[in-house]
């Protein structure tokens, strides 16, 4: 692999890593679903005028993804992350391969076989590690929000991979724009404050919610596929493995600990999706070289 190469795929884990941390200092200005309304918002400002309308074809199932990946996922995620540390929440996050790999078994017929039968076991293992953490044990709710988050990423890309192949472009300006009245109103109903936040966020805040839209989702996503078109995905892989210990350094540059449970947690979850992860991509992108948009679920 060139040098250029393999600096670019540890950019974007880093970009995608870091992106728990500013997600814990937006929601330090913002209310969590109020945030992530403001962070879709400006990805669809920036991405609607360059991309192309969705078919008729598409409208239903862009919409359903939109529930599912931008309110789910991404809402619930949001959740967890505010009420857990950045590293744990990266690490949980993690599951979301596994969920993947067990619903294309049950909605294509793929094969599980022993190495990601195996890999599944190892990465509950390593989150039933970190649940002894006593952060971790005290906030069952924060844990909960993240698992529905990573199973709603799952579900979401078996929409996509039904339905797609979808530009990754269009597929994300729009369903930003269609999550973000959704997220709103459910805002609207369990937070308070919304405006206040925006007269009174600082710069760090705002900060944030740029971070968000345009590094770890227009740069660091625009990056992965201009990757993923000119490199085997297999060898790209790997790298995406290194997001949770970007995120971890995110959060010890918040002041949150690293402790040794949280250590080895992470490194048998992280081994047990990597087994799920390099089996898995490898069949499902040996059938078409068309990206299914979401890669990583922050």
């Amino acid at each position: 692999m060139a040098l250029r190469t393999a600096f670019l795929a540890t950019l974007v884990s880093a970009l995608w890593g870091l992106n728990v941390a500013a997600i814990k200092l937006g929601a330090r200005e913002f209310p969590p679903l109020f945030l992530l309304v403001l962070r879709f918002a400006l990805v669809a400002a920036i991405l609607l005028p360059f991309v192309k309308r969705p078919d008729r074809r598409c409208i239903g199932p862009v919409l359903a993804i939109s529930v599912l990946l931008g309110g789910f996922n991404f809402g619930f995620t949001f959740l967890g992350v505010t009420r857990l540390e950045a590293a744990t929440a990266a690490i949980v996050g993690q599951l979301s391969v596994p969920f993947s790999v067990v619903l294309a078994a049950i909605f294509f017929g793929e094969r599980l076989g022993a190495r990601r039968l195996a890999g599944i076991a190892l990465a509950l293992a390593g989150v039933a590690i970190l649940v002894g953490a006593p952060r971790v044990a005290n906030d069952a709710l924060g844990l909960a929000y993240i698992i529905i988050g990573a199973l709603a990423w799952a579900a979401a890309n078996i929409l996509i991979k039904r339905y797609g192949p979808f530009d990754p472009f269009m597929l994300t300006a729009w369903m930003s724009l269609l999550a973000a009245p959704q997220l709103l109103a459910v805002s609207l109903l369990v937070e308070h404050g919304q405006w206040q936040s925006v007269v009174r966020a600082d710069w760090i805040g705002w900060a944030a919610v740029g971070y968000m839209a345009i590094c770890a989702s227009i740069v660091a996503y625009g990056l992965w596929y201009a990757l993923i078109n000119r490199n085997p995905v297999g060898s790209l892989m790997p790298f995406m493995l290194l997001s949770p210990v970007f995120a971890a350094a995110g959060g010890v540059a918040l002041g949150e600990p690293l402790t040794p449970l949280l250590v080895i947690g992470g490194a048998v979850t992280v081994i047990g999706v990597g087994i799920c992860e390099m089996r898995f991509q490898r069949l499902r992108w040996s059938r078409r070289r068309s990206p299914d948009v979401t890669i990583a679920p922050h």
